[in-house]
């Protein structure tokens, strides 16, 4: 092979690679693409679906019955017009139209939108769907390719009607509850049973793209998840922290899409079965935050002799409201689980006492700012037996300082540690000092603080509440926005939260200035641990609520102040007197478990020791 062929194969080997990257896609034409492709395995995947679904709806069907074999029965029904119908009550307003028979957009007319200009709108046509499959010999029927009639309406009800013929026809009844965000929904066949299969129950498939409605993308996604209550069980949810999927194995009293402070929910009084729900993240530029779906079936009756109840609730997640809905029902709903309040000791304070002296503050028409102060010095007050008992037992290690230095003195060396630990404990006992005394008011305390910790970013009465330089309670108050992300941090910078912070700071200095007995050579690692956790909490509180910074910079500023005025109070002097004068003598003494557990391995080391 001579010189020019070589450099002929080579200059068409670099065209050809040449070629190759300037006629590849861009990442806009991938993408395009890979949707087209996702959306014709998507159109596939229904397809083989709602096939499926048909041979189950006909598993059992006779064939001498008398069933119309066409799928055309709604023919009539598959050319018209949309039209809007709403209906409405003092709290609401629900749009329905007539393509479909469903809802079509929910207004909330005490609720502003993020924007706090106009009426929070909870979905529109874009956003949610709703169909129902009715099977006849042919195939599906599926009410979303139809037309329904709007007929015998009012303010609060219609009845959205699917015409077989002027004898058959299926309605979908809706009626808005007075002074309720409760929708009813019936289901009733009328001169169908010679039209539909002899199924007992109707598959339904429900979705809705859940829109942020407040201003922080990351709490509200955090705080939003698709819910589920299991028939005669706990309610349930999907994960909201990814994308997840689960197939119901057991019958589900209602579902529900929810955002932080907002439901979608669909109930039924004979539950759901065979349910499929589904919940995926949206991005935060999407202007949405969840994307949920759900695929059931529940009763229905194709003869009309009993009609299939359901209900709608597209309204607020306030705990109240949510709780009356089961007021008079044997069978509870337990739709006010949809608010948080924590795991079961601390949601039982939430709902027993702390909403009911939250609701009871609220009702004096105070700022909620001045709301939370009260409610935080209140649950100061209940928690200072234990606050107090906490600091005596602090009080009275460090009167006793000098006496455990002397200890430190005594044995310097490491391989002493257990005979200087044996020592120190010996003293505590003389005086009646437990180093742990400290540790059970603590504790004791410990679910009050965090039923708050759960209930603030709950409270919907927080959300679009104004307090000082904070505009909305429910979510963060950036004094500082950053053009650019931080990672843990954010975009932004939260005043309360720093405020929180530097208070945490200064309350560990000041209550580490009072701990340091000296006692523990490990001290001086325990501190720079206790001082890095204020700030890490900067990192991970800086998007909560400014209700809640604002409460634990309240409750901390408050705490300082406490330890404060108990040092000033206390005669240190005295309280060593009063220890000197109950001091036990060694004979007086009854050794713990922990002393005995003590003195036996130092027993077990001298013994090792001799062995050597």
């Amino acid at each position: 092979m001579d010189k020019n062929t070589i450099t002929g194969l080579v200059l068409i080997g670099i065209l050809l690679v040449g070629f190759s990257f300037w006629s590849r896609p861009s990442q806009q034409e991938l993408a395009a693409q890979q949707k087209y492709y996702d959306s014709i395995a998507l159109v596939q995947k229904e397809a083989a679906e709602l096939k499926t679904k048909t041979e189950a709806a006909l598993a059992h069907q006779k064939q001498a019955e008398a069933v119309v074999d066409s799928a055309s029965i709604f023919f009539a029904a598959t050319h018209g017009t949309e039209e809007k119908v709403s209906i409405s009550n003092n709290v609401e307003t629900v749009v329905l139209t007539t393509k479909g028979g469903r809802p079509y957009s929910a207004t909330l007319k005490d609720y502003l939108d993020k924007d706090k200009k106009a009426p929070i709108v909870l979905f529109d046509d874009k956003d949610a769907a709703l169909n129902f499959n009715f099977y006849n010999k042919e195939g599906a029927m599926q009410t979303k390719d139809y037309y329904f009639e709007a007929v015998n309406k009012s303010d609060s009800s219609v009845t959205m009607r699917l015409h077989a013929d002027a004898n058959s026809y299926i309605d979908f009844i809706y009626t808005l509850k007075p002074n309720s965000y409760l929708m009813s929904f019936v289901i009733k066949a009328t001169g169908m049973a010679d039209k539909l299969a002899a199924t007992d129950y109707v598959d339904i498939s429900w979705a809705q793209h859940a829109r942020q409605l407040e201003k922080g993308y990351t709490y509200e996604s955090r705080l939003s998840e698709l819910t589920y209550k299991l028939t005669g069980d706990d309610v349930d949810n999907l994960s909201a922290a990814k994308d997840d999927q689960q197939t119901l194995d057991r019958p589900v009293d209602w579902i529900a899409f929810k955002n932080r402070f907002f439901s979608s929910v669909f109930l039924a009084e004979k539950d759901f079965k065979k349910a499929t729900v589904t919940s995926k993240h949206d991005t935060q530029e999407s202007g949405y935050i969840k994307d949920y779906s759900a695929e059931m079936n529940t009763f229905f009756d194709p003869t009309g002799a009993e009609p299939s109840q359901l209900y709608f609730y597209f309204g607020p997640n306030h705990f109240k409201t949510l709780k009356g809905l089961d007021r008079g029902r044997t069978e509870k709903w337990e739709l006010n689980r949809l608010v948080y309040l924590g795991w079961p000791l601390v949601r039982w304070i939430n709902q027993f006492v702390t909403i009911n002296v939250f609701d009871w503050l609220s009702g004096w028409g105070l700022p909620m700012g001045i709301v939370l102060i009260i409610l935080t010095i209140m649950v100061k007050v209940i928690v200072y037996p234990a606050t107090w008992k906490t600091y005596m037992s602090s009080a009275k290690m460090r009167v006793l300082k000098p006496k455990i230095d002397e200890i430190n003195q005594k044995y310097p060396k490491q391989e002493d540690a257990m005979k200087k630990q044996q020592e120190v404990m010996g003293l505590y006992s003389q005086y009646g000092v437990s180093p742990m005394g400290g540790c059970l008011p603590m504790l004791l305390q410990f679910p009050i603080l965090v039923a708050l910790f759960m209930f603030v970013p709950s409270a919907i009465e927080l959300r679009q509440q104004s307090f000082l330089w904070a505009d909305d309670l429910s979510t963060y108050d950036a004094i500082i926005n950053f053009p650019f992300h931080i990672p843990f941090l954010g975009s932004h910078l939260s005043l309360f939260c720093l405020l929180m912070t530097v208070t945490n700071i200064l309350n560990t200095k000041y209550t580490m200035s009072m701990q340091d007995n000296g006692a523990q050579p490990q001290m001086p690692a325990m501190k720079w641990m206790m001082y890095l956790m204020p700030i890490m909490f900067l990192f991970v509180l800086n998007d909560y609520p400014s209700g809640l910074n604002y409460y634990y910079f309240v409750s901390t500023l408050i705490s300082v102040g406490t330890m404060i005025l108990l040092r000033r109070t206390t005669d240190e002097k005295k309280l060593l007197a009063i220890l000197e004068a109950k001091k036990k003598t060694p004979q007086q003494m009854k050794k713990t478990g922990f002393a005995a557990r003590l003195e036996a391995m130092q027993k077990q080391q001298e013994e090792m020791k001799k062995w050597k």
